[in-house]
């Protein structure tokens, strides 16, 4: 049988989602967690890679497990042997077809700007005390709606047999002394919202203007785009999947 697992983490501790040879990630904690409290060996498949120091407030992974584990509190059980930087929020049944993560519709990432120094945020938010122009960075935006290959704002050298993506909403919001990005699109490329944040953080400090965005996205290099912003201003905070990958029981 299939089983969801959906979950949040504080990424500061560890090297991304995705197990490393020789650094710690989120996958391997919560495989070790699985294995240990199912007594086998339990690999699990999560819905994206996030890089190291990224968080994400919601994330879902798929693991295949015969067994009956009705009779436990799975929840409880893994959130006991997780550390206090992993959540799990719940387990659920799905069909046996499922992938987190070719079957996911969207992916909503934010990313936080402090505008102010602050103490208590420092490792959650990027700190930028120049003032920014939230209207330019709101225009360029727009702008991105009208393009599908965003090979600009990917590492080079990757892997992908398309850097095309279909971006559903991108916006700029205030809230007290912080910015807020927000993006969905159905797929990310690698450090693609990073990379987009850097070339709109350098159009809010008028480095440069919004309608350059045309040249370079038509560019498609990497060099032309702005500067990948800090890991840990970047959370992961919604995946969306089809209402029928559930098996009600």
């Amino acid at each position: 049988m299939r089983y969801f697992l959906e979950l949040s983490y504080n990424g500061k501790a560890y090297h991304g989602w995705q197990n490393q040879p020789n650094a710690i990630s989120v996958q391997e904690v919560i495989e070790k967690a699985l294995s240990t409290i199912l007594n086998t060996k339990i690999s699990i498949m999560g819905a994206g890679r996030t890089d190291t120091g990224v968080h994400a407030s919601q994330m879902f992974a798929h693991f295949d497990y015969d067994g009956d584990f009705k009779s436990i509190d799975i929840v409880y059980k893994l959130n006991s042997f997780l550390q206090n930087d992993v959540a799990i929020t719940s387990v659920f049944e799905v069909k046996p077809e499922i992938h987190a993560r070719f079957y996911a519709e969207s992916r909503t990432y934010n990313y936080k700007i402090s505008t102010s120094k602050n103490v208590f945020n420092y490792d959650f938010a990027y700190q930028i005390q120049s003032p920014l122009d939230l209207d330019a960075m709101n225009e360029a935006c727009k702008i991105l709606f009208q393009y599908k290959d965003f090979q600009c704002f990917s590492k080079t050298n990757t892997d992908v047999k398309t850097y095309n993506c279909d971006i559903k909403e991108a916006y700029w919001t205030k809230k007290d002394e912080q910015l807020i990005f927000t993006i969905t699109a159905d797929r990310f490329l690698r450090n693609m919202v990073r990379a987009i944040v850097g070339t709109m953080v350098n159009i809010g400090l008028a480095k440069m203007k919004a309608e350059e965005l045309h040249a370079i996205i038509a560019s498609k290099n990497r060099s032309e785009a702005g500067f990948s912003v800090p890991a840990h201003g970047l959370y992961l905070v919604k995946i969306v999947y089809p209402e029928t990958i559930r098996i009600e029981n």
